[in-house]
């Protein structure tokens, strides 16, 4: 006979946006973008930063510190409790193993996809928290990898757009495989001052077509900016 199962105390009540948040928020404790002990932003500033409402990060900081990630401190804020040291060798395999072919071609079934369903269903609140990635990505000169950084976010807000928290999923493990080791001396050779510009005024035309709903527009800036890429991983062989 088969075992019933009690549901966890908060699954019943999440909804896809928080589940999205909370996918999201743990990509970034776990790839160290907020790294151990450090104090995560206010509520206020990720409400604000990824274009949802207060309650909404509330319930996903509730998860994060349920699932161990963080710590509340009151009057201080959430503290990181992650230990990466403490992760055996199966908790992030799939980016770690796969090779730049492979990410190209997954990153060209989801891009193109991805940022039309944004675009359907994203609120205006989303789209904002997506401009105001793009105005911290206007302001870097030089600093590739804070422009590399910016840019995860940029397509990480676009993937949050969707409200498909499966999707989320699988693009969070992407943004991870895009951290692989080949890409980093790949940038520091090729992303100059001049292609940072580049790339900013076509992250702008992107955001623009998003803003407008402008489906088809926003899609082959997709398909676009991965030939770019293709082209660099060439270069780099």
């Amino acid at each position: 006979m088969g075992r019933a199962t009690a549901p966890s105390q908060a699954e019943p009540v999440l909804g896809a946006t928080v589940r999205a948040l909370v996918e999201t928020l743990t990509t970034r404790i776990v790839s160290q973008e907020y790294g151990s002990d450090e104090r995560l932003p206010s509520e206020r500033q990720l409400a604000q930063e990824l274009g949802v409402a207060r309650n909404t990060v509330r319930e996903a900081l509730d998860q994060l510190e349920f699932k161990g990630l963080i710590r509340r401190r009151a009057g201080s804020g959430s503290f990181v409790t992650y230990d990466p040291h403490g992760l055996s060798e199966s908790a992030a395999p799939v980016a770690n193993e796969t090779g730049p072919l492979q990410l190209q071609v997954v990153r060209g079934i989801l891009e193109p996809e991805m940022v039309r369903l944004a675009i359907i269903s994203m609120p205006p609140r989303q789209i904002e928290a997506l401009g105001a990635v793009l105005s911290r990505m206007e302001a870097v000169q030089a600093d590739a990898g804070a422009f590399t950084r910016l840019e995860e976010e940029f397509h990480r807000q676009i993937a949050l757009g969707t409200g498909n928290p499966l999707l989320i999923a699988c693009y969070n493990l992407v943004i991870d495989a895009r951290r692989q080791s080949f890409r980093a001396p790949m940038y520091r050779r090729h992303l100059t001052p001049s292609r940072i510009a580049a790339y900013q005024r076509a992250y702008n035309a992107l955001f623009n077509a998003i803003a407008a709903r402008d489906i088809e527009e926003a899609t082959e800036f997709m398909k676009l900016a991965l030939i770019e890429d293709q082209k660099l991983l060439t270069q780099a062989d």
